[in-house]
């Protein structure tokens, strides 16, 4: 059960955030920022590359790494192919995952590495078996890492982790690799170098205004502002005990969409699943038809509330990477009309005007923070 009185309680917020969580969403411009800096320091902006890479391949543990390959792929599009290394092992831990190249990578392919911790060996194995096969290594990783070591051995390039003042790297890694400030941190210097490469239109001025819109978005969404004007805690407030289900429209809103779904599980503990329309509508009809409809059982009046919780509902959450205009095709109207049809409640969220990636960062910050308030105000879920 979501305690809607925490919401609008800044200072409970504060004392339920204990990984620092919301400080991390709010202070994603300064992130952005930093990377930038850190990458421009690493000597991105004086490469010389001699044309494009044939594959793009990403390889890192958790929510960020999985998300900062989703956003690479919509980003560059048709420019290169982007490919995720999916790590196997026996647990989810820095020592035994392992990641391992294709058969055909080689010297024509690039090698992207970003990771918030820095001590799994398989990254260390993965480093040097890229430098024997002529693939070219850039990480994104803590400055005194063991993987820091290996890139610089394996003659890769390295940027250093973008970390708040006085954070620690051990600090860092706590705050869960879901966390808003993990993805600016790695995503932001592989921006920089996928522009030098001609993959992304994303210049150092692009950057600056990436950063403005999260910080006029942390505005916006901060624990201060009261739930009524505030579009995450708004967002936290209408998908508390639901089913949501997230349907995206658009190249960058499709990563943006998934990422939401994966960080409402990982922080909030809230199931959620995340499909692109138009194809959205037959995934999840059923869904809107079945025992998770909203007129699906209705309540018995002698059912016990305690050993019978009502069944979760489903909930439409409509993200758009643009601001909607009467002369582009848009499967929005459809999607409302099959949720209005079954009676399900849909919440909507489009970006104010900008460049393809202000109005990704816009998207990303408001689902981080209605995430953050999901977690830090779902009882018994507080990250601890």
């Amino acid at each position: 059960m979501l305690d809607e009185t925490l919401l609008d309680a800044p200072d409970a917020l504060a004392l339920a955030d204990r990984r620092g969580l919301l400080r991390g969403a709010a202070g994603a411009g300064a992130r952005v920022r930093t990377a930038a800096r850190h990458a421009a320091e690493a000597g991105i902006a004086e490469l010389r590359p001699e044309g494009r890479p044939r594959t793009v391949l990403v390889a890192g543990p958790g929510t960020a790494a999985a998300g900062v390959a989703d956003l690479v792929g919509a980003l560059a599009g048709a420019a290169a192919p982007v490919i995720r290394l999916q790590p196997t092992g026996v647990a989810p831990a820095a020592g035994a995952l392992r990641w391992s190249l294709p058969g055909w990578a080689g010297s024509v392919d690039l090698l992207l590495v970003p990771t918030t911790d820095g001590s799994e060996p398989g990254l260390a194995l993965l480093a040097e078996q890229a430098y024997r096969r002529g693939v070219t290594v850039v990480a994104v990783a803590p400055k005194d890492s063991p993987l820091a070591e290996s890139v610089s051995g394996a003659r890769g390039l390295l940027v250093p982790m973008a970390m708040a003042p006085h954070e620690t790297a051990e600090e860092y890694a706590e705050t869960l690799a879901a966390s808003p400030g993990a993805l600016w941190a790695l995503f932001t210097p592989l921006l920089a170098l996928l522009d030098r490469l001609g993959l992304v239109e994303a210049p150092a001025e692009a950057l600056e205004q990436v950063a403005d819109r999260l910080d006029r978005t942390a505005e916006r969404c901060g624990p201060a502002i009261a739930t009524y004007s505030n579009p995450a805690k708004t967002l936290a407030a209408e998908l508390a005990d639901s089913l949501p289900l997230v349907w995206t429209e658009g190249e960058v809103a499709g990563p943006a969409g998934r990422r939401f779904a994966a960080v409402l599980s990982e922080l909030a503990g809230l199931p959620a699943l995340a499909a692109e329309l138009p194809e959205a509508l037959p995934a999840h009809g059923m869904l809107l038809a079945g025992d998770y409809a909203a007129g699906a059982d209705p309540d018995d009046f002698f059912r016990d509330r305690v050993e019978e919780p009502q069944t979760r509902r489903a909930r439409v959450v409509l993200l758009r990477d643009r601001p909607a205009e009467g002369n582009v095709l848009s499967a929005a109207p459809a999607a409302r009309e099959v949720a209005l049809g079954h009676e399900t409640a849909i919440s909507e969220l489009e970006p104010e005007e900008g460049s393809a990636l202000e109005n990704l960062a816009e998207l990303l910050a408001v689902t981080d923070f209605a995430a953050v308030y999901l977690a830090l105000a779902s009882a018994g879920r507080a990250p601890e």
